[in-house]
């Protein structure tokens, strides 16, 4: 009889905007929407795929990002 595997849990990775975004490409305010921040020093959690790596990548000059 098979056992059941327990789920995995996901790491995350919490992103925190410490720069204005002012006078910066429209798409990279494009992929801070994305990311879920819109005001300076607001933070969130996201799971860390490579996707939101991409976009970290891009926008990683306004960002803080700790493990979480």
């Amino acid at each position: 009889m098979a056992t059941a595997k327990p789920p995995k849990t996901a790491a995350h990775v919490r992103i925190t905007l410490k720069k204005s975004p002012i006078g910066t490409p429209e798409r990279h305010r494009l992929v801070l929407r994305g990311l879920g921040l819109r005001k300076i020093r607001q933070s969130v959690v996201r799971p860390d795929t490579p996707q939101v790596r991409g976009l970290i990548h891009k926008v990683g000059y306004l960002l803080e990002v700790q493990p979480s």
